[in-house]
């Protein structure tokens, strides 16, 4: 598809390189704090799989930017931001990047240092699979990127916060809507105007950070498995089939964003210009360490000759 054609096809790919967004997915963050207003007292915050860093830019725009350009404001009480992924991302002003994996512990404890011991009022987390199409498998890989980010979550939320997360709809959404309320009494999945209907993702807003008593942070999945058992037993599938019929759990789900504003699932005519001419405009940032740029190489290596693969195979 021509960059044209997607600019008519997809109206929140053009405004977002119109209006300097590095993806389409800074207007789905936009359209939550319309709706939950998620800023509002946040000064340390934390992005996590933030590549290309759509979402920092908006935290960037929305808490930092404001704060520095406030003449009352002093550089020890500007607000805080730290920015999470495994690939590594082109600068954001006010952004502080860690290069690491949220699953690990250490990561975690970079986070609180960046803090000054300090814990976040706000973590995000626009992270994603890469799709099989397969939906079941998907929201199943999903989910466990969920709890992947919970699990460095308690460790870095302080009591009170909020969590965003990316979700996949499906048939076990009621059983991660249940893991995910053992820490958050407000739980509610929403669905942005600048997500695609035919896309089976939302975004659970989780408000008030509140672990059980006595929580350890060791003991997470040992709690979110029990979940999965109306038992408690030791027979754990961790399957969300019991909370039907009688035990069904019906999860508040809400649309935000202009609901009369633009539809990403509607075609709209390219803007008018002087000389009949549309220019496409090229993405803000691409990205700068892709996953796929070695498959690229060896394609394109492929193209020159069996030599230049071999060469590039033993340079790797």
């Amino acid at each position: 598809m021509g960059k044209a054609s997607r600019d008519k096809r997809d109206i929140y790919y053009r405004k977002a390189k119109e209006e300097g967004w590095r993806a389409r997915s800074a207007f789905k963050l936009l359209q939550i704090d319309e709706e939950f207003n998620i800023f509002e007292g946040v000064k340390r915050v934390v992005d996590l799989c933030a590549a290309p860093g759509s979402w920092s830019q908006v935290l960037s725009r929305k808490l930092y930017l404001p704060s520095k350009q406030s003449p009352v404001s002093k550089d020890g009480e500007l607000p805080l931001i730290v920015a999470i992924d495994l690939q590594p991302m082109a600068p954001i002003e006010g952004v502080i990047q860690v290069q690491g994996d949220i699953t690990n512990a250490r990561t975690a404890e970079v986070v609180i240092r960046h803090f000054d011991g300090c814990k976040a009022d706000l973590v995000v987390c626009d992270g994603a699979p890469d799709l099989t199409g397969l939906h079941d498998m998907d929201e199943f890989v999903q989910s466990q990127l969920i709890l992947a980010g919970l699990t460095i979550v308690t460790h870095i939320l302080r009591p009170g916060g909020k969590f965003i997360a990316k979700i996949f709809r499906g048939k076990d959404t009621s059983l991660l809507y249940c893991q995910l309320k053992l820490f958050f009494p407000v739980v509610t999945f929403a669905k942005p105007k600048s997500s695609r209907n035919s896309s089976i993702e939302a975004f659970a807003v989780c408000e008030n950070y509140s672990p059980p008593g006595g929580f350890n942070p060791k003991d997470l999945h040992r709690l979110l498995e029990m979940v999965g058992s109306p038992s408690g037993g030791d027979d754990l599938d961790c399957s969300s089939g019991w909370l039907e019929g009688p035990n069904k759990v019906y999860i508040p789900f809400l649309a935000c964003g202009d609901l009369s504003g633009y539809d990403s699932d509607r075609s709209y005519p390219l803007p008018k210009v002087a000389d009949g001419t549309y220019q496409s405009l090229d993405p803000v940032q691409p990205p700068i360490a892709p996953p796929y740029k070695r498959a690229l190489e060896m394609k394109k290596a492929s193209s020159h000759g069996i030599r230049d693969l071999e060469k590039l195979s033993l340079d790797a």
